[in-house]
Protein backbone atom coordinates (compact mmCIF):
# COMPACT_ATOMS: atom_id res chain seq x y z
CA UNK A 1 0.00 0.00 0.00
CA UNK A 2 1.15 3.65 -0.71
CA UNK A 3 2.47 5.84 1.72
CA UNK A 4 1.13 9.74 2.25
CA UNK A 5 4.12 11.88 1.90
CA UNK A 6 4.02 15.67 4.07
CA UNK A 7 6.76 18.37 4.36
CA UNK A 8 7.18 18.75 8.07
CA UNK A 9 10.90 21.25 7.87
CA UNK A 10 12.27 23.70 5.42
CA UNK A 11 15.48 25.94 5.75
CA UNK A 12 17.10 28.18 3.09
CA UNK A 13 20.21 30.50 2.38
CA UNK A 14 19.16 32.64 -0.52
CA UNK A 15 19.71 36.21 -1.72
CA UNK A 16 16.67 37.51 -0.35
CA UNK A 17 17.30 35.33 3.19
CA UNK A 18 18.73 33.25 4.91
CA UNK A 19 16.35 31.54 7.00
CA UNK A 20 12.80 30.80 5.92
CA UNK A 21 10.64 33.70 7.57
CA UNK A 22 12.64 36.30 6.08
CA UNK A 23 12.85 34.42 2.86
CA UNK A 24 9.45 34.08 2.53
CA UNK A 25 8.50 37.84 3.73
CA UNK A 26 11.05 39.14 1.23
CA UNK A 27 9.71 36.98 -1.71
CA UNK A 28 5.83 38.17 -0.55
CA UNK A 29 6.95 41.63 -0.59
CA UNK A 30 8.75 41.48 -3.98
CA UNK A 31 12.27 42.57 -2.65
CA UNK A 32 14.96 41.91 -5.56
CA UNK A 33 17.99 40.03 -3.91
CA UNK A 34 20.15 41.12 -7.25
CA UNK A 35 22.81 43.52 -7.08
CA UNK A 36 26.61 44.23 -8.16
CA UNK A 37 28.79 40.55 -7.41
CA UNK A 38 31.02 42.19 -4.56
CA UNK A 39 32.63 39.20 -3.73
CA UNK A 40 35.26 39.27 -6.55
CA UNK A 41 36.27 41.87 -9.43
CA UNK A 42 33.49 41.87 -12.39
CA UNK A 43 35.78 44.16 -14.42
CA UNK A 44 36.67 41.72 -16.94
CA UNK A 45 33.41 39.85 -17.15
CA UNK A 46 30.86 40.72 -19.45
CA UNK A 47 28.12 40.08 -16.79
CA UNK A 48 28.94 41.69 -13.14
CA UNK A 49 25.22 41.40 -11.28
CA UNK A 50 23.82 38.21 -9.38
CA UNK A 51 22.34 37.02 -6.77
CA UNK A 52 25.05 36.68 -3.92
CA UNK A 53 24.23 35.17 -0.75
CA UNK A 54 24.47 38.29 1.73
CA UNK A 55 25.59 38.18 5.61
CA UNK A 56 25.76 34.06 5.55
CA UNK A 57 27.43 33.16 8.99
CA UNK A 58 27.91 29.45 8.97
CA UNK A 59 28.13 29.60 13.25
CA UNK A 60 24.34 30.47 13.02
CA UNK A 61 23.61 26.73 12.14
CA UNK A 62 25.83 25.19 14.72
CA UNK A 63 28.58 24.76 11.81
CA UNK A 64 32.02 24.80 13.44
CA UNK A 65 34.35 26.83 12.43
CA UNK A 66 37.02 24.24 11.73
CA UNK A 67 34.57 22.08 9.73
CA UNK A 68 33.66 25.64 7.82
CA UNK A 69 37.31 26.18 7.17
CA UNK A 70 37.69 23.18 5.18
CA UNK A 71 34.30 22.78 2.83
CA UNK A 72 32.84 24.06 -0.47
CA UNK A 73 30.31 27.25 0.09
CA UNK A 74 27.96 24.38 -1.42
CA UNK A 75 28.34 22.25 1.34
CA UNK A 76 28.13 24.89 3.43
CA UNK A 77 24.83 26.25 2.52
CA UNK A 78 23.43 23.61 2.17
CA UNK A 79 24.60 22.23 5.66
CA UNK A 80 22.65 24.93 7.06
CA UNK A 81 19.51 24.71 5.24
CA UNK A 82 19.58 21.03 6.27
CA UNK A 83 20.25 22.49 10.09
CA UNK A 84 17.08 25.08 9.72
CA UNK A 85 14.62 22.37 8.45
CA UNK A 86 15.75 19.50 10.50
CA UNK A 87 15.25 21.98 13.71
CA UNK A 88 11.47 22.86 12.31
CA UNK A 89 10.60 19.22 11.68
CA UNK A 90 12.11 18.55 15.11
CA UNK A 91 13.58 15.02 14.14
CA UNK A 92 16.60 13.44 15.74
CA UNK A 93 18.07 10.32 14.37
CA UNK A 94 19.74 9.16 17.90
CA UNK A 95 19.32 6.45 21.00
CA UNK A 96 16.81 9.13 22.32
CA UNK A 97 15.62 10.44 19.21
CA UNK A 98 12.66 10.16 17.40
CA UNK A 99 13.41 8.32 14.08
CA UNK A 100 15.21 5.35 13.17
CA UNK A 101 18.82 6.14 11.86
CA UNK A 102 18.66 3.96 9.42
CA UNK A 103 14.97 5.14 7.87
CA UNK A 104 16.34 8.69 7.45
CA UNK A 105 17.64 9.37 4.01
CA UNK A 106 18.92 12.49 2.55
CA UNK A 107 18.45 13.54 -1.20
CA UNK A 108 20.28 16.63 -1.61
CA UNK A 109 21.41 17.53 -5.36
CA UNK A 110 23.88 20.39 -7.06
CA UNK A 111 24.25 20.70 -10.41
CA UNK A 112 27.76 22.26 -10.82
CA UNK A 113 29.39 20.84 -6.95
CA UNK A 114 32.82 22.59 -5.58
CA UNK A 115 33.09 24.82 -8.16
CA UNK A 116 35.22 27.27 -6.06
CA UNK A 117 37.36 24.27 -5.01
CA UNK A 118 37.77 23.07 -8.68
CA UNK A 119 39.04 26.37 -10.00
CA UNK A 120 41.25 27.05 -7.11
CA UNK A 121 43.14 23.76 -7.10
CA UNK A 122 43.12 23.70 -11.28
CA UNK A 123 45.26 27.35 -10.35
CA UNK A 124 47.35 25.14 -7.72
CA UNK A 125 48.25 22.77 -10.58
CA UNK A 126 49.24 25.16 -13.14
CA UNK A 127 50.94 27.92 -11.12
CA UNK A 128 52.96 25.38 -8.34
CA UNK A 129 52.75 21.79 -9.29
CA UNK A 130 50.79 18.77 -8.69
CA UNK A 131 52.38 18.30 -5.05
CA UNK A 132 50.00 21.56 -3.75
CA UNK A 133 47.09 20.14 -4.23
CA UNK A 134 44.92 19.64 -1.05
CA UNK A 135 44.02 16.25 -0.59
CA UNK A 136 40.70 17.22 0.60
CA UNK A 137 40.46 18.32 -3.16
CA UNK A 138 38.29 15.41 -4.14
CA UNK A 139 36.23 15.22 -1.24
CA UNK A 140 35.25 18.99 -1.07
CA UNK A 141 34.52 19.54 -4.57
CA UNK A 142 32.53 16.30 -5.90
CA UNK A 143 28.70 17.08 -6.46
CA UNK A 144 27.61 14.04 -3.55
CA UNK A 145 29.61 15.78 -1.00
CA UNK A 146 27.07 17.86 0.45
CA UNK A 147 24.63 15.18 0.77
CA UNK A 148 27.19 13.25 2.84
CA UNK A 149 28.49 16.28 5.07
CA UNK A 150 24.39 16.20 5.61
CA UNK A 151 24.22 12.34 6.52
CA UNK A 152 26.73 12.50 8.81
CA UNK A 153 26.15 15.44 10.92
CA UNK A 154 22.49 14.25 11.73
CA UNK A 155 22.91 10.40 11.66
CA UNK A 156 21.20 9.80 8.73
CA UNK A 157 21.95 6.17 7.63
CA UNK A 158 18.94 5.41 4.93
CA UNK A 159 18.79 5.70 1.56
CA UNK A 160 21.01 8.95 0.20
CA UNK A 161 20.69 9.77 -3.47
CA UNK A 162 21.89 13.28 -4.69
CA UNK A 163 20.61 13.96 -8.02
CA UNK A 164 22.69 15.88 -10.96
CA UNK A 165 19.95 17.05 -13.66
CA UNK A 166 21.72 20.96 -14.11
CA UNK A 167 18.62 23.65 -13.26
CA UNK A 168 15.69 20.63 -12.63
CA UNK A 169 18.27 18.77 -9.92
CA UNK A 170 16.50 19.30 -7.08
CA UNK A 171 12.96 19.22 -8.16
CA UNK A 172 13.88 15.49 -9.17
CA UNK A 173 15.35 15.11 -5.42
CA UNK A 174 12.58 15.92 -3.90
CA UNK A 175 10.57 13.80 -6.24
CA UNK A 176 12.87 11.09 -5.90
CA UNK A 177 12.45 11.50 -2.13
CA UNK A 178 8.81 11.52 -2.34
CA UNK A 179 8.72 7.64 -4.30
CA UNK A 180 11.22 6.72 -1.66
CA UNK A 181 9.19 7.63 1.15
CA UNK A 182 5.57 6.24 -0.81
CA UNK A 183 6.67 3.05 -1.59
CA UNK A 184 7.95 2.63 1.74
CA UNK A 185 11.97 2.85 1.54
CA UNK A 186 12.21 5.48 4.33
CA UNK A 187 10.71 7.68 6.85
CA UNK A 188 11.90 10.50 6.25
CA UNK A 189 14.12 12.16 3.97
CA UNK A 190 15.95 15.62 3.91
CA UNK A 191 15.12 16.78 0.27
CA UNK A 192 16.59 19.72 -2.12
CA UNK A 193 19.50 21.01 -3.58
CA UNK A 194 22.73 23.42 -3.32
CA UNK A 195 24.90 25.75 -5.78
CA UNK A 196 27.33 28.15 -5.53
CA UNK A 197 28.67 28.44 -8.48
CA UNK A 198 29.06 32.38 -8.58
CA UNK A 199 33.12 32.45 -9.72
CA UNK A 200 34.64 34.49 -12.61
CA UNK A 201 34.59 31.20 -14.85
CA UNK A 202 30.71 30.28 -13.83
CA UNK A 203 30.04 33.54 -15.01
CA UNK A 204 32.16 33.80 -18.09
CA UNK A 205 30.73 29.93 -19.32
CA UNK A 206 26.83 30.72 -19.03
CA UNK A 207 27.25 34.62 -20.22
CA UNK A 208 29.57 33.40 -23.46
CA UNK A 209 26.64 30.93 -23.95
CA UNK A 210 24.42 33.86 -24.26
CA UNK A 211 22.27 32.58 -21.79
CA UNK A 212 22.66 35.36 -18.80
CA UNK A 213 21.35 38.94 -18.85
CA UNK A 214 23.45 41.89 -19.98
CA UNK A 215 21.22 44.10 -17.89
CA UNK A 216 23.64 47.04 -16.42
CA UNK A 217 20.55 47.82 -13.99
CA UNK A 218 20.31 44.74 -10.94
CA UNK A 219 16.98 46.02 -10.68
CA UNK A 220 15.74 45.57 -13.67
CA UNK A 221 17.33 42.38 -14.94
CA UNK A 222 15.66 39.04 -14.57
CA UNK A 223 12.34 39.47 -16.01
CA UNK A 224 10.40 36.47 -16.30
CA UNK A 225 7.37 36.35 -19.39
CA UNK A 226 8.95 40.13 -19.76
CA UNK A 227 9.11 41.02 -23.40
CA UNK A 228 12.19 43.03 -22.50
CA UNK A 229 13.44 39.83 -20.80
CA UNK A 230 17.15 39.19 -22.06
CA UNK A 231 18.72 36.00 -20.16
CA UNK A 232 18.40 34.90 -16.46
CA UNK A 233 20.51 36.15 -13.52
CA UNK A 234 22.76 33.46 -11.84
CA UNK A 235 22.37 33.17 -8.15
CA UNK A 236 23.22 31.39 -5.11
CA UNK A 237 21.87 29.70 -1.58
CA UNK A 238 20.43 26.06 -1.13
CA UNK A 239 16.60 24.92 -0.30
CA UNK A 240 16.04 21.95 1.60
CA UNK A 241 12.95 20.21 2.91
CA UNK A 242 12.25 17.28 5.00
CA UNK A 243 9.65 14.76 3.46
CA UNK A 244 8.34 12.38 5.80
CA UNK A 245 6.21 9.55 6.01
CA UNK A 246 2.23 10.95 7.09
CA UNK A 247 1.43 8.38 10.01
CA UNK A 248 5.30 8.62 10.97
CA UNK A 249 4.98 12.26 11.30
CA UNK A 250 1.10 12.32 13.00
CA UNK A 251 2.35 9.71 15.60
CA UNK A 252 5.11 12.76 17.07
CA UNK A 253 3.19 15.31 16.97
CA UNK A 254 4.86 17.04 13.88
CA UNK A 255 3.35 20.57 12.33
CA UNK A 256 2.34 19.08 8.52
CA UNK A 257 3.02 22.12 6.27
CA UNK A 258 1.26 20.42 3.48
CA UNK A 259 1.04 17.08 1.50
CA UNK A 260 3.74 15.71 -1.43
CA UNK A 261 0.82 14.31 -3.85
CA UNK A 262 2.57 14.39 -7.55
CA UNK A 263 5.68 14.07 -9.42
CA UNK A 264 6.99 13.76 -12.96
CA UNK A 265 9.89 12.97 -14.33
CA UNK A 266 10.49 13.54 -18.61
CA UNK A 267 13.21 14.45 -21.28
CA UNK A 268 12.90 16.28 -24.33
CA UNK A 269 15.10 14.49 -25.88
CA UNK A 270 16.21 17.55 -28.39
CA UNK A 271 18.78 19.53 -27.61
CA UNK A 272 21.55 20.00 -24.93
CA UNK A 273 20.75 23.49 -23.81
CA UNK A 274 17.27 24.62 -25.28
CA UNK A 275 14.14 23.27 -24.48
CA UNK A 276 11.92 21.50 -26.95
CA UNK A 277 10.14 24.48 -28.26
CA UNK A 278 6.72 22.54 -28.31
CA UNK A 279 6.26 22.33 -24.74
CA UNK A 280 4.76 18.85 -24.96
CA UNK A 281 7.68 16.59 -23.25
CA UNK A 282 7.45 19.54 -20.35
CA UNK A 283 3.61 19.25 -20.40
CA UNK A 284 3.95 15.65 -20.08
CA UNK A 285 6.02 15.60 -16.92
CA UNK A 286 3.64 18.57 -14.90
CA UNK A 287 0.76 16.45 -16.20
CA UNK A 288 2.12 13.51 -14.38
CA UNK A 289 2.23 15.58 -11.37
CA UNK A 290 -1.14 16.88 -11.96
CA UNK A 291 -2.56 13.56 -12.36
CA UNK A 292 -0.76 11.60 -9.57
CA UNK A 293 -2.13 14.77 -7.35
CA UNK A 294 -5.84 14.14 -8.66
CA UNK A 295 -5.90 17.63 -10.10
CA UNK A 296 -9.55 19.08 -11.14
CA UNK A 297 -11.22 21.79 -12.56
CA UNK A 298 -12.74 22.56 -8.95
CA UNK A 299 -8.95 22.99 -8.01
CA UNK A 300 -7.35 26.60 -6.53
CA UNK A 301 -4.06 25.93 -8.25
CA UNK A 302 -1.20 28.01 -7.77
CA UNK A 303 2.13 26.84 -10.39
CA UNK A 304 5.49 28.23 -9.10
CA UNK A 305 7.17 28.33 -12.82
CA UNK A 306 11.00 27.61 -13.99
CA UNK A 307 10.45 31.10 -15.44
CA UNK A 308 13.74 32.27 -16.28
CA UNK A 309 13.25 35.13 -18.27
CA UNK A 310 15.51 33.53 -21.12
CA UNK A 311 13.77 34.13 -24.64
CA UNK A 312 13.89 30.10 -25.27
CA UNK A 313 12.01 29.26 -21.85
CA UNK A 314 9.23 31.44 -20.99
CA UNK A 315 7.26 31.18 -24.20
CA UNK A 316 7.77 27.32 -24.71
CA UNK A 317 6.64 27.01 -20.75
CA UNK A 318 3.43 28.81 -21.25
CA UNK A 319 2.94 26.44 -24.15
CA UNK A 320 3.46 23.53 -21.41
CA UNK A 321 1.19 24.70 -19.14
CA UNK A 322 -1.76 25.29 -21.84
CA UNK A 323 -0.73 21.86 -23.35
CA UNK A 324 -0.89 20.17 -19.21
CA UNK A 325 -4.18 22.02 -18.35
CA UNK A 326 -5.87 23.04 -21.06
CA UNK A 327 -8.16 25.95 -20.30
CA UNK A 328 -7.82 25.86 -16.49
CA UNK A 329 -4.43 27.72 -17.56
CA UNK A 330 -6.06 30.55 -17.64
CA UNK A 331 -7.39 30.06 -14.23
CA UNK A 332 -4.35 29.00 -12.44
CA UNK A 333 -2.34 31.52 -10.58
CA UNK A 334 1.03 31.65 -11.90
CA UNK A 335 4.62 33.41 -11.16
CA UNK A 336 8.09 32.86 -11.15
CA UNK A 337 10.12 34.19 -8.43
CA UNK A 338 13.62 34.46 -10.18
CA UNK A 339 12.79 38.09 -10.87
CA UNK A 340 13.19 38.22 -6.84
CA UNK A 341 15.82 35.74 -6.25
CA UNK A 342 17.80 35.02 -9.54
CA UNK A 343 18.55 31.48 -10.63
CA UNK A 344 19.81 29.46 -7.91
CA UNK A 345 21.01 26.45 -10.80
CA UNK A 346 20.69 23.16 -9.07
CA UNK A 347 18.77 24.75 -5.62
CA UNK A 348 16.06 26.79 -7.62
CA UNK A 349 13.52 24.33 -8.15
CA UNK A 350 13.58 22.89 -3.99
CA UNK A 351 13.58 26.99 -3.35
CA UNK A 352 10.11 27.00 -6.22
CA UNK A 353 8.85 24.48 -4.16
CA UNK A 354 8.97 25.95 -0.91
CA UNK A 355 7.50 28.88 -2.60
CA UNK A 356 4.86 26.64 -3.32
CA UNK A 357 4.18 24.78 -0.13
CA UNK A 358 4.66 28.65 2.15
CA UNK A 359 1.97 29.87 -0.53
CA UNK A 360 -0.58 27.26 0.58
CA UNK A 361 0.17 27.64 4.20
CA UNK A 362 -0.02 30.96 4.15
CA UNK A 363 -2.79 31.92 1.47
CA UNK A 364 -0.61 33.96 -0.50
CA UNK A 365 1.03 33.98 -4.44
CA UNK A 366 4.05 35.35 -4.44
CA UNK A 367 4.14 37.90 -7.59
CA UNK A 368 6.51 37.78 -10.46
CA UNK A 369 8.42 41.08 -10.04
CA UNK A 370 9.34 43.31 -12.98
CA UNK A 371 6.21 42.31 -15.15
CA UNK A 372 5.51 45.80 -16.48
CA UNK A 373 5.93 44.87 -20.38
CA UNK A 374 4.35 41.15 -20.95
CA UNK A 375 5.24 38.97 -23.86
CA UNK A 376 1.70 38.64 -25.43
CA UNK A 377 2.85 35.01 -25.89
CA UNK A 378 2.88 34.74 -22.37
CA UNK A 379 -0.73 35.57 -21.97
CA UNK A 380 -1.42 33.42 -18.88
CA UNK A 381 -1.81 35.01 -14.84
CA UNK A 382 1.80 35.61 -13.98
CA UNK A 383 0.77 37.68 -10.79
CA UNK A 384 2.16 40.52 -12.23
CA UNK A 385 4.47 42.99 -9.77
CA UNK A 386 2.37 42.08 -6.17
CA UNK A 387 1.28 39.04 -4.49
CA UNK A 388 -2.52 38.33 -4.12
CA UNK A 389 -4.42 36.24 -1.95
CA UNK A 390 -5.96 33.51 -2.65
CA UNK A 391 -7.38 30.23 -0.93
CA UNK A 392 -5.33 27.88 -2.92
CA UNK A 393 -5.93 23.89 -2.63
CA UNK A 394 -2.97 22.53 -4.80
CA UNK A 395 0.50 23.81 -5.79
CA UNK A 396 3.17 22.75 -8.46
CA UNK A 397 6.88 23.88 -9.27
CA UNK A 398 8.00 22.53 -12.25
CA UNK A 399 11.97 22.80 -13.48
CA UNK A 400 14.10 22.40 -16.78
CA UNK A 401 17.76 21.44 -17.49
CA UNK A 402 20.50 21.69 -19.31
CA UNK A 403 20.29 18.03 -21.30
CA UNK A 404 16.32 18.38 -21.44
CA UNK A 405 15.58 17.20 -18.08
CA UNK A 406 11.95 17.95 -16.90
CA UNK A 407 10.65 17.76 -13.67
CA UNK A 408 7.30 18.63 -11.41
CA UNK A 409 6.46 18.04 -7.99
CA UNK A 410 2.78 18.62 -6.67
CA UNK A 411 1.70 19.66 -3.71
CA UNK A 412 -1.90 19.73 -1.73
CA UNK A 413 -3.22 21.83 1.30
CA UNK A 414 -3.79 19.75 4.43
Amino acid sequence: MDKRVVVTGCGIVSPIGNDVPTFWKNLIDGVCGIDYIKSFPTDDLPVKIAGEVKDFNPSDYAIEPGFARKQDKFTLFAVAAAWQAMQQAGLKAAEDGNIDPMRLGVYVGSGVGGFSTQFRECEKLIKEGAKWVSPLFVPTMIANIASGNIAIRNNACGPCLPVVTACATSTHAIGEAYRAIRHGYADAIIAGGTEASLIPIGIAGFANAKTLSRSEDPAYASLPFNKNRGGFVMAEGAAVMILEEYEHAVERGAEIIAEVCGYGNTCDAYHVTAPRPDGKTQAAAIRMALDEAGYTSDDVLYICAHGTGTALNDGMETKAFKCALGDDAYKAHISSIKGTIGHMLGAAGAAEAMASVLALKYGKVPPTIHLDDPDPECDLDYTPNHSVEAQLTMAISDSLGFGGHNSCVAFRKL
